[in-house]
């Protein structure tokens, strides 16, 4: 069953109020949220024209009550479709003025009392705002204090909702049947170019909203690369085939990839796919809330050893899923994350092997209170061959 796209105003007013009262233990009197994924998850604000750098876009969470969008008069009409009172505009791009006046006016009761803003600084987030606009506002706001909140919406966004649950199944579930069809368009002879193009018109028509990432390659017994475009050489027999998807439904992505050999598979594919299912099922059994995710890392790492004792110099070994194609946390040796009921993650364990050839399995999960549950179909245990 299709869940229904957008979210009843019950789930913003909960995420809002989760978020207050966390503010209220780390002593922040509002967030100021400037990048897409942070306004979209207390506002519903979804559109397109976030791959325009022209405008800034702004929402403050306050102590207590909805929050507030200063945004570029051009969202103004989807803005007010939310479930959000007060929308402020201004006439952009404004180069001299891009909201900071409205901004000034909004947090300038916060500066007056001392009060302690908090802003997102750490790892994977960024300023989509001029550098040069923020120090004109801090300056403009003295006796404000700025904190870094990047834990406090880490930890909001890392647990889904059901209705959030909901359409990463949905658009796992697209995924899958999407890679099921790639043996009617691969074969030996045809481009490489072409098969990107055929999975992208199959994940349409099966009802994808787009496919914003598509990578892949395909060389004789394996690849040496996992993030390439594609390139117009025929698919030749011999070859292994990875596709990496990260297709969307209502704003939520799955990210997947599957392996395939072209006619014939030698014995060195064979064995890196057969090590790399056999460390996901043991990233499947490690998965549990409690555990960390370093836990998760070592108990993929451990498998892959038997064929590559590098196994993990990639950095990580899969990662949180949601708006975005990649969110936190880490599966990796530095990321002590405790595993939550109802975060979805995903399990994406690569090693090396013979002559600089890389390989790579991911899988997307939910954790429950009984531990990981498939949200992509599992992959076939032996590499499949076309």
């Amino acid at each position: 069953m299709t869940p229904a796209r957008g979210f009843e105003p019950a789930e913003f007013e909960q995420r809002t109020r989760k978020a207050q009262a966390r503010m209220a233990k780390d002593g922040l009197a509002g967030l100021l949220l400037l990048s897409e994924p942070e306004i979209r998850y207390f506002t519903g604000f979804h559109t397109l024209f976030w791959q325009s750098p022209t405008r800034p876009w702004f929402l403050f969470v306050p102590a207590a009550g909805k929050p507030v969008a200063v945004i570029p008069e051009i969202g103004a009409a989807l803005m007010r479709q939310s479930w959000l009172d007060d929308v402020r505009t201004w006439s952009a791009p404004n180069p001299s003025d891009d909201g900071i006046s409205l901004l000034h006016d909004l947090l300038s009761p916060l500066a007056q009392a001392g009060e302690c803003l908090g802003v997102l600084k750490g790892h994977e987030t960024g300023l989509r705002m001029p550098l040069a606009d923020y120090e004109r506002l801090m300056q403009g706001l003295p006796g404000l204090h700025v904190a870094d909140c990047t834990p406090l919406i880490r930890a909001l966004r890392m647990v889904k909702s059901e209705a959030e649950i909901a359409k990463l199944s949905h658009i796992c579930g697209i995924g899958s049947q999407s890679f099921a069809q790639v043996p009617t368009f691969a074969a030996e002879g045809v481009p490489l170019g072409e098969v990107f193009r055929s999975f992208r018109r199959e994940a349409l028509r099966l009802g994808a909203d787009d496919l914003p990432y598509l990578v892949g390659g395909a060389e004789p017994g394996g690849y040496r690369d996992v993030i390439s475009p594609p390139t117009a050489r025929p698919l030749a027999r011999g070859d292994v085939l990875m596709l990496d998807t990260g297709a969307t439904w209502d704003g939520y992505f799955c990210d997947f990839d599957r392996n395939f050999a072209i006619g014939h598979a030698d014995d060195a594919a064979r064995r890196a796919y057969d090590v790399l299912w056999r460390a996901t099922e043991a990233g499947l059994g490690a998965a549990q809330p409690g555990a960390t995710c370093r836990d998760l890392f070592e108990a993929m790492r451990a498998v892959i050893a038997e064929l590559d004792d590098q196994g993990g110099e990639v950095g990580r070994l899969g990662h949180g899923l949601g708006m975005q194609l990649t969110e936190w946390p880490s599966h990796a040796a530095f990321d002590a994350t405790v595993l939550q009921e109802n975060m979805v993650l995903t399990l994406e364990p690569s090693l090396s092997y013979g002559d600089g050839l890389i390989m790579v399995h991911e899988e997307n999960i939910v954790l429950r209170s009984d531990g990981a549950h498939l949200l992509s179909d599992r992959a076939a245990p032996e590499l499949p061959i076309i």
